[in-house]
């Protein structure tokens, strides 16, 4: 299942950063950051909801950048 949630985040390289913390979260079988757009598309591996993994990817995205945010 993929979603597209939209973010708030400064320049593309702290984009990057949220892209690649969101791809090493569990449960995350993709991401993609569109700095342009502002949107995180989120695909999840089987078995995982994304009421359950989005929270985690907000953490380990606030890791790499504590201003960024995901609206879900």
């Amino acid at each position: 299942m993929k979603k597209n949630y939209k973010i708030d985040v400064d320049c593309p390289n702290c984009a990057l950063k949220m892209e690649e913390a969101a791809k090493a979260t569990a449960g995350v079988k993709d991401a993609t950051v569109n700095f342009m757009a502002l949107k995180m598309i989120v695909e999840f591996e089987d078995g995982n909801t994304p009421e359950e993994v989005m929270p985690e990817v907000l953490k380990n995205c606030k890791k790499v950048e504590d201003d960024c945010e995901i609206f879900f």
